[in-house]
């Protein structure tokens, strides 16, 4: 569905354009929400139209509201089944509850959201595999996915992190968010290996850090993590041993030869840790594409680039205790 049909779908219940673009926006984003988003969303005062509005999700039994923090703060929750359906999202997660740190972070990413509302903005895993393989001619396995095995089989899911991506008016440049919620940019790495073999294929891309502001000093960090993860090619003697290596550590021996221990040593820093992670879901293209000097062009030239944003609000108050967000 495009924005329009699911903002006139919305509307349809009784709710006015203001009141459906902004839920229409939760929905898809975050599921959770604060008053002064709100505000933001509709550029008004906090005063009675929101207390109206919130009122109304309540009474209709659209949302829940529950306290958190130390400050009186109301977390709403957008959960009613047939919202969600109107706007073709009827199993979106969103709709389940959710711890509180996780509550907050989705909030994060919906004010990064709110903050540039007049952009293109892909939320869906199938908005994002449509644009990618309409558009751009991506194959499905070039795209970021995880797969997870159970009992049943296996199962692909694409874009799994459901952060969401900016599309320029020109559908050239893209803009990938990413919420950073620990000192130590581990996932981040992971994250950036998902997404190489994609931002490959696009001519201009921005990886967007959201950084809460308890974790600006991590800032280095995640810019080092950046440039070492994409902007250097590993050199053909050293990925043929790398190769080597995790083979090896995927079946390790009982009695492992001087050479696997050496190979372990050499190759245990949190790069090689997060590429080994990738390479043992997606197999050998993740290594091969390790050599490719095109990401470190791109990122050379501003084709590629690493925006840090520091989030401008204050979340630890919503929280009973410092968690992750």
């Amino acid at each position: 569905m495009t924005w329009d049909e699911r903002l006139n779908a919305v509307t349809k219940l009784g709710l006015t354009e203001r009141q459906a673009g902004f839920l229409v926006t939760v929905m898809l984003h975050a599921g959770v929400c604060l008053g002064r988003q709100y505000c933001a969303y509709g550029r008004i005062a906090y005063g009675r139209k929101v207390h109206d509005f919130f009122r109304l999700l309540l009474a209709r039994g659209y949302a829940t509201a529950r306290a958190c923090g130390n400050q009186n703060a109301r977390l709403y929750h957008v959960h009613h089944k047939p919202l969600y359906r109107a706007i073709g999202e009827t199993d979106n997660r969103h709709r389940r509850p959710t711890t509180l740190p996780r509550a907050v972070e989705r909030l994060m990413v919906l004010d990064a959201v709110l903050a540039e509302r007049e952009r293109h903005w892909l939320a869906t895993e199938q908005e994002k595999v449509t644009h990618f393989t309409l558009h751009f001619r991506i194959p499905r396995q070039d795209l970021p996915q995880l797969t997870f095995r159970g009992d049943e089989g296996e199962t692909v899911r694409y874009f799994a992190d459901k952060l969401p991506i900016a599309v320029a008016v020109d559908g050239r440049a893209h803009v990938f968010m990413y919420l950073a919620t620990r000192e130590v940019p581990i996932d981040f790495r992971s994250y950036l290996e998902r997404y190489a073999e994609l931002f490959r294929a696009l001519p201009e891309w921005t990886v967007r850090l959201l950084v809460p502001r308890h974790l600006r000093a991590a800032i280095p960090a995640y810019r080092a993590a950046f440039l070492e993860q994409l902007a250097t090619p590993i050199r053909p003697l050293i990925l043929d041993e790398l190769r080597s290596y995790f083979h090896a550590r995927r079946r390790p021996l009982k009695d492992a030869d001087e050479r696997f221990h050496h190979a372990a040593s050499a190759f245990s820093a949190p790069r090689f840790r997060a590429l080994y992670r990738e390479w043992l879901d997606r197999g050998e293209p993740v290594l091969d594409a390790a050599l490719s000097p095109t990401l470190a062009e791109a990122i050379g030239c501003g084709a590629g680039q690493l925006d840090c944003h520091v989030l401008p609000h204050r979340y630890l108050h919503l929280l009973p205790l410092v968690g992750t967000a």
